[in-house]
């Protein structure tokens, strides 16, 4: 029969595996992944589905498996991810990772030919004989397999060394089962990041998450709270994570968590093959991602002069290690947006920004004096000046509204947000002009979601522009995946 342990609970970061430039494990960013984490877990987990076990050898898995032993030292347990499609396979890594010495280990159902129930059972019951402390691992999403509550229920009560389960489905009635079934006799956590406080709420012992590679200390406060019976406090901060799990989850957790990291200044590379810069994780999501990150304070203010050439004015902003600490070039910036969904809601700007009395400035007086608001043209901001451009022509009254007053809306928005965010200090505003082509979709509906999108579409170009983003390495990085937004053409 399973047992419960004193180890294993609270909060278990499923670490990613740092690869460098040309695909290798990189040991030194591994380590200091793990220094970063180490004050607010209570244990790790190498080699899991975050981790991107499926994409490595079997000896590169062991190695992520020793220096995280190596590096943890014995402070906290490391649960070993060593689940493959074979039983033959996942029997010759969990016995190796018994014999390095791990805690336990995290073994993920047979994925691929998606066994029946009996053969899940068989094949746990072979890693169970090998002595090592089992969580068993549903994420059906990636295995292909859901287990059943019987099935769950059969394994953590007839083998004897089975000491939890992961169950990252987000099927909260099976999770409750599992309550009802397995409770109290071993230990049940959460693996799905937007119900970590509902679980933890429900009975859950802790929770192994990918977001707790960027907000560790945050998901120690959910669970402490509620270990402490404060349920408000877990919520409100679940609340205040919930669109930065969101992304995580749904847009390529590996890649998202990467990014995250490098925004946060740890770099860790990529993520293997298939998965790519750019593909299931893309700039807008990057631009959300860091939004949500500079909001929970994990990338602080730093000083950054804008050279305007007569004139300098330093600000203070939420900057990645990729900001620039001088902004110049201030006659003409360009920046991009695109935001959704939904599909007819989206948004795409194009922006300019650039002197009053240069290019841009001329520009638009140039414009209004010889096309003017017959043409479409409309000045919605006075500091700064901004002309708001569309990319469709407006024929309709509800077409007219959705554009002149919620994209126009949510791009004054954007601007507001981002003069409190100190991107565009109100220093330079009697400086400075944008020109903003919005595109709101003929057959649009949704007036707060046209709004919003164009908010979020505009802020980011507004960074963009500054910032001098997409810079060539990026475009570089991420040219594989390059698509056009409305049709799939490869």
């Amino acid at each position: 029969m399973g047992y419960k342990t004193d180890w294993f609970k609270g909060i278990f970061p499923a670490l990613v595996t740092p690869f460098t430039p040309d695909g290798k494990l990189d040991e030194g960013a591994y380590r200091e992944l793990i220094r970063f984490l180490l004050p607010h877990v209570n244990g790790v987990v190498p080699g899991g589905t975050t981790g991107e076990f499926s994409s490595m050898t079997m000896e590169e898995r062991k190695r992520a498996i020793e220096v995280c032993l190596d590096e943890v030292n014995g402070r906290v347990p490391v649960l070993a991810g060593t689940g493959c499609p074979s039983t033959r396979e996942t029997l010759i890594l969990t016995e190796w990772a018994r014999d390095a010495g791990v805690s336990g280990v995290l073994v993920v159902a047979p994925y691929y030919l998606k066994p029946t129930f009996n053969e899940v059972y068989d094949h746990y019951r072979a890693v169970d004989r090998l002595g090592v402390p089992i969580v068993l691992y549903n994420i059906p999403q990636c295995a292909g397999t859901h287990f059943k509550w019987w099935t769950a229920e059969g394994m953590a009560l007839d083998f004897d060394n089975v000491i939890g389960i992961k169950d990252s489905s987000g099927d909260l009635p099976f999770m409750d089962a599992m309550f009802e079934k397995v409770g109290g006799k071993i230990s049940i956590f959460v693996g799905h990041d937007e119900v970590v406080q509902p679980a933890l709420a429900a009975g859950a012992d802790g929770a192994i998450l990918a977001s707790a590679n960027l907000i560790a200390d945050i998901w120690q406060k959910v669970y402490r709270a509620v270990q402490a019976g404060d349920l408000a406090t877990a919520q409100a901060w679940q609340r205040k994570v919930q669109k930065l799990v969101r992304i995580v989850v749904r847009c390529s957790s590996t890649q998202a968590v990467k990014e995250g990291l490098r925004m946060m200044g740890l770099s860790v590379g990529d993520s293997r093959h298939p998965i790519m810069p750019g593909g299931g994780f893309k700039r807008e999501d990057y631009g959300e991602l860091r939004l949500q990150l500079e909001a929970l304070g994990k990338i602080p203010a730093v000083p950054v002069t804008y050279d305007l050439g007569e004139k300098q004015v330093e600000t203070h902003i939420a900057g990645t290690p990729q900001t620039p600490r001088t902004i110049s070039g201030f006659a003409l910036k360009v920046g991009e947006g695109f935001a959704g969904p939904p599909f007819q809601e989206l948004a795409h700007v194009d922006l300019l920004l650039g002197l009053k009395e240069g290019p841009v400035g001329r520009a638009i007086e140039r414009a209004l004096a010889e096309w003017g608001e017959e043409r479409g043209l409309r000045l919605i901001n006075d500091r700064p000046r901004t002309l708001l451009v569309p990319t469709v022509t407006a024929r309709t009254a509800k077409q007219r509204r959705l554009f002149y007053e919620h994209a126009a809306a949510g791009v004054n928005l954007a601007i507001r947000l981002s003069v409190e965010d100190g991107f565009l200090p109100e220093e330079i505003l009697d400086d400075i002009v944008l020109i903003v082509n919005a595109f709101v979709h003929p057959g649009a509906s949704i007036a707060k979601r046209v709004e919003f999108n164009n908010y979020k579409a505009t802020r980011h170009a507004i960074r963009k522009a500054l910032e001098g983003r997409p810079t060539v390495e990026e475009l570089i990085r991420e040219k594989a995946a390059a698509r056009h937004p409305f049709r799939y053409a490869p």
